[in-house]
């Protein structure tokens, strides 16, 4: 059987220059070089070195549901929910009730947000 490790999320975006904003501002992610090809598809790197691409659709419709989300762990949860709030974003539980963590069933909180294309992203402290 082969081995895997994740490498990379990639997102079709209406403004990759809006995307690559928010994606820096919320996450602190680092841009990186596109070494696939000279696109406009923008990457983004995570600590781990895993990967997101960022590439612009601006003509394709973009449908999404919360059931189709990426999810993100952080060590410092209730510090990111603070950082989510002082940048006037909006999160909730699975149930959609605003500004509410959810406490799953394995003792593991999560909240989930939208970016700019209404992808939906949860954080947990599955760290």
């Amino acid at each position: 059987m082969n081995c895997f490790t994740f490498n990379h999320i990639a997102l079709s975006v209406k403004d990759v220059d809006v995307s690559v904003l928010f994606y820096k501002k919320v996450f602190k992610l680092e841009e990186i070089k596109n070494t696939a090809s000279h696109s406009k598809t923008r990457w983004l790197k995570f600590n781990d070195n895993k990967q997101l691409h960022l590439i612009p659709r601006p003509d394709s419709e973009i449908k999404t549901n919360k059931a189709v989300h990426f999810a993100l762990a952080t060590l410092n949860f209730n510090a990111f929910v603070e950082h989510l709030e002082s940048l006037g974003i909006d999160y909730s539980d699975w149930r959609n009730t605003p500004k509410k963590d959810y406490i799953r069933n394995d003792g593991i909180k999560q909240i989930y947000f939208q970016d700019p294309d209404d992808y939906w992203i949860e954080v947990n402290n599955d760290y």
